[in-house]
């Protein structure tokens, strides 16, 4: 299908702008980029509220008996900043714990508050957007056990938050999505929390280059090879720990018992075939999955449903899934 014609436009604009190559820059300079404008009205929301996440709040800091392998001890561990969005109309007591993309490097608590918004007013849910550590300063795996602590400590404090630990779901977008998808690969190992539902954005599953969207959408649709070959180089620099499940979530020996899926790609995105990927080897072991490719458009759409009209059609199902999987 030919390039969505809003997005063709939007690039345009980018180009005249003269938006640099990420992988030219230092993860400071690239920090100081604006890909999309906020709304001009944020999307109403019954409650945003911020707060941290405190070390003695998490779930093993008190109790060795439900303390995490993967994270070790937690009596000092940095304290984890998150947003927690309360619907106007909410429709029972699930929750989405979502973490954010921009390739581990990139991204914060405002960059995707829209997008959290969206979500909880749409689907009538709890949202709690955390702030995990960015790379390089804090490489793999600290991201992903921010993530990880923070969807523990959501189920390990339901009642204080009014959500039903029975009905958790992560989500997040590009690297986000990675982190979703190896979460929830950490719940399952360890057994504790159950994750109801993953919502994964385009999301990046593995280190390898080779895919043909990466040679077909290599450049000129936003995200480059180049620049994906930079995030990882950040996030993960010791290229053997890129073939571990919980950095490359499709390197993983066993996808069964993983919670139900959406898993939504874009068309002109170097991602696409291994998110695609992602959800057939759940789909192969068992797992319920329901995988959209929205044909014309590019990575990062998600977020453009100002400018691009045809991404409003995966906010909504977005939305519905996650509803229907935790009301």
């Amino acid at each position: 299908m030919p390039l969505d014609r809003d997005t063709a436009d939007m690039l345009r604009q980018l180009e005249l702008a003269g938006m640099p190559e990420l992988s030219e820059l230092s993860p400071i300079a690239a920090r100081g980029l604006s890909f999309a404008a906020p709304p001009d009205e944020p999307v109403p929301v019954a409650s945003a509220i911020d707060r941290l996440i405190k070390a003695h709040e998490l779930p093993g800091s008190n109790d060795p008996s439900i303390a995490s392998e993967f994270l070790g001890p937690t009596k000092n561990y940095p304290d984890i900043p998150v947003r927690i969005y309360r619907p106007l109309v909410p429709t029972g007591k699930g929750a989405l714990v979502y973490f954010h993309g921009g390739g581990w490097i990139l991204g914060d608590l405002d960059s995707h508050d829209d997008i959290c918004r969206r979500l909880a007013g749409g689907a009538g849910i709890t949202v709690i957007s955390v702030d995990y550590r960015l790379a390089p300063e804090t490489p793999f795996p600290g991201p992903l056990k921010d993530c990880y602590a923070a969807t523990r400590w959501a189920a390990h404090n339901a009642a204080e938050l009014d959500i039903d630990p029975h009905r958790i779901a992560v989500g997040g977008d590009s690297a986000g999505g990675n982190l979703a998808a190896a979460v929830a690969l950490l719940a399952r190992d360890e057994s504790w929390p159950t994750i109801r539902f993953q919502l994964l954005i385009y999301p990046v599953t593995d280190a390898r280059f080779d895919t043909p969207s990466y040679r077909d959408n290599a450049q000129g649709y936003l995200l480059t090879r180049q620049s994906m070959k930079w995030f990882w180089n950040h996030y993960v620099p010791n290229e053997d720990d890129r073939t571990l499940a919980y950095a490359s979530p499709l390197r993983a020996d066993y996808y069964g018992a993983l919670p139900e899926a959406l898993v939504q790609t874009a068309e002109y995105d170097p991602l696409r075939d291994e998110g695609e990927a992602y959800a057939n080897a759940m789909l192969s072991a068992g797992v319920t999955v329901k995988h959209t490719r929205y044909t014309g458009l590019i990575h990062g759409f998600f977020g453009m449903s100002e400018t691009v009209a045809a991404s409003r059609a995966a906010i909504r199902e977005a939305t519905a899934a996650l509803h229907n999987a935790l009301s």
